[in-house]
């Protein structure tokens, strides 16, 4: 996402410096007249054409997101007038860009949007809501990239919906960007949400935030949301010592947890979309994780943002070597802030420690790709849409999962060798990168490393072996430090390994590609064989696995039957040992926790809001 404000501070000595861009305007009017059949009717009218032609365009992808979504093949009934209501003539260029001539200045483009997804990156439109994605909800035209642009939402007749947005209320119900990059970042709900908002003091200036929250639960659970995520927002201010300057003073959480929505989280500069069909009573501390992880963006990704994301193409796949940081480090503070605040106990922040350490321990992915190269994936792994299978499990391990525990050994490295902290690490980059808003390179954050830990040598190893390299800490003897054990949870015991199993009457049907340091893959199984039996037993169930692996031990060669391709086949395979580990605090351990890891532990994980 660009810096959609960038150039907000001298728009209006832009605007007098260009006469002809101070006539250029955009203005939008969105009605809802077929909502029960998800589609909206848009209206964007392009003033102060300076051109013959006139380009418009669908967005291709969306800010937060990095694959192609082809958004315009939600689009359709395109028509073209002027300003005196003539029709004109409009061909389409391509898949996503019509072309528009013989207008007088003037064109208003005209189209129905169909919606049906609400997430994060689409728009979903019914007679509860407009849940609206701006990429993929507008049309944009060459040349208006700096224009300002207006927004007019008609709420249907009869329908008691308000508008939650970033964008800055003008009359009624119009609403104004500055320009189109932060048009694009403004996703919408419209809707009967409920509404909250409290103001911050932040070193003296007032910021507000504000949630609202389209849901079907109580009163007294919207109020439990809002007092947790007021705790949230105070424990990741005490990490940078303050708020981002807010464009237009606020900051809202837009939240939407119907049946029909679709799980999902995406940041935005002023903003964030969050999405799921769980309820406030049965997902709430789910939720709110998802709210801590999108709210630490409004400083990472937001403000402190990599050079390789700007500009934001809304036209190709935006690929980035610094996701690791971006969204890795985002997810370590996104749980362990959860800790920090305390809406989870030491006991559920050390088991989800133990789940990303078992992804990434686990994986194979770190035989194929660094972290950096990693972060290079996303176009092909970040919501992106394909049918055939690939190997993924084998080359892939994702940037946010591998960031954070990368984050992790940062921060436990930083305080046991240096007397730093990662949160020291991230204000630095901070001063340096978000309050100056000034995109940073892969070199400054290793330069910015180095100053923090007075250790240039060790900055530099740390950046060639972990982040353009594959190497991982010893995990066990840092957490120790803290009063935390890292141990094998089922040590002696047999497996297969990393294996997905559907079972049925005829055996056990291998779901997903196998895992190359798996017992499976190395006895030549892969995905949609069908185990039928294991030393001479049926494995029908998963307890009848269980009790087939129950009698062995890692190391034990076993034959094994499977079905492929319609032809029963025998082979041997040597079954591993349960590689998964567990993290448990040393005082469910049956260990000391001594004084000086209770210590550390708090300066850690204990909260830092006043």
């Amino acid at each position: 996402m660009k810096n959609k404000l960038g150039s907000l501070l001298g728009l209006g000595l832009a605007l007098l410096a260009h006469p002809i861009l101070a006539q250029q305007q955009v203005d939008y009017s969105l009605s809802f007249p077929n909502a029960v059949h998800h589609e909206a009717q848009v209206e964007v009218t392009f003033s102060g054409i300076n051109t013959d032609t006139l380009k418009v365009l669908m967005p291709r992808t969306s800010p937060g997101r990095y694959a192609i979504h082809e958004f315009a093949k939600n689009v359709y009934n395109v028509r073209a007038t002027d300003a005196q209501g003539k029709q004109l003539h409009i061909s389409k260029a391509n898949l996503h860009q019509w072309v528009v001539t013989g207008h007088n200045g003037s064109v208003k483009v005209s189209y129905t949007l169909f919606g049906d997804h609400a997430d994060g990156t689409y728009a979903g439109i019914d007679e509860t809501h407009a849940h609206l994605n701006m990429p993929a909800t507008l049309m944009y035209a060459q040349g208006f990239e700096q224009s300002p642009a207006y927004v007019t939402f008609h709420i249907p007749q009869g329908s008691n919906w308000k508008v939650a947005t970033q964008l800055k209320p003008e009359q009624g119900n119009t609403y104004y960007a500055p320009n189109f990059q932060y048009l694009m970042d403004s996703p919408t709900e419209l809707s009967n949400f409920d509404f909250a908002e409290w103001t911050v003091n932040d070193n003296g200036q007032p910021k507000t935030i504000q949630v609202t929250l389209h849901h079907t639960g109580t009163p007294e659970e919207f109020n439990e949301y809002v007092e947790k995520t007021k705790r949230i927002v105070a424990e990741q201010r005490a990490v940078y010592g303050e708020l981002p300057d807010y464009d237009f003073g606020r900051y809202t959480f837009i939240g939407c947890y119907m049946p029909q929505a679709v799980g999902d989280g995406m940041e935005h500069r002023n903003s964030t979309i969050l999405t799921s069909s769980q309820p406030l009573a049965s997902a709430m501390p789910g939720l709110l994780n998802t709210v801590s992880h999108e709210y630490f963006h409004s400083w990472n990704v937001e403000r402190i943002r990599p050079k390789s994301l700007e500009p934001f193409n809304f036209q190709e796949a935006n690929m980035s070597e610094l996701l690791w940081l971006a969204e890795g480090f985002t997810s370590y503070y996104g749980d362990m802030i959860m800790k920090r605040s305390g809406i989870f106990d030491v006991k559920k922040y050390a088991s989800d420690l133990a789940g990303d350490l078992n992804y990434v321990l686990l994986s194979p992915g770190r035989q194929y790709h660094s972290l950096v190269e990693m972060s290079m994936q996303a176009p092909f792994v970040d919501a992106a849409r394909s049918v055939d299978p690939v190997n993924r499990q084998n080359t892939f391990i994702s940037y946010y999962t591998y960031g954070s525990m990368v984050g992790l050994a940062l921060d436990m490295t930083l305080r046991q060798q240096y007397n730093k902290t990662l949160d020291d690490y991230m204000q630095a980059l901070w001063r340096k990168y978000g309050k100056t808003e000034k995109a940073y390179v892969l070199s400054d954050l290793e330069e910015t490393l180095a100053e923090v830990s007075g250790d240039k040598a060790w900055a530099t190893d740390f950046f060639q072996n972990s982040i353009r390299g594959s190497q991982l800490p010893d995990y066990a003897a840092l957490l120790a430090k803290a009063g935390f054990e890292l141990r094998k949870a089922n040590p002696g015991a047999a497996s297969l390994g990393m294996i997905a199993l559907k079972y049925g009457e005829e055996g056990a049907e291998i779901m997903a590609g196998t895992y190359v340091n798996s017992a499976a893959y190395k006895a030549g199984l892969d995905r949609t064989d069908i185990i039928i039996s294991l030393d001479g037993k049926t494995v029908t169930t998963a307890e009848e696995l269980k009790n087939i692996l129950s009698s062995h031990k890692p190391g034990d060669s076993i034959p094994i039957t499977f079905k492929r391709l319609a032809q029963t086949r025998t082979t041997t395979l040597v079954l591993n040992e349960v590689q998964t580990i567990e993290v448990v605090p040393y005082e469910d351990a049956s260990k000391k926790l001594t004084s000086k890891m209770e210590k550390f532990r708090k300066a850690w994980l204990g909260s830092k809001s006043k």
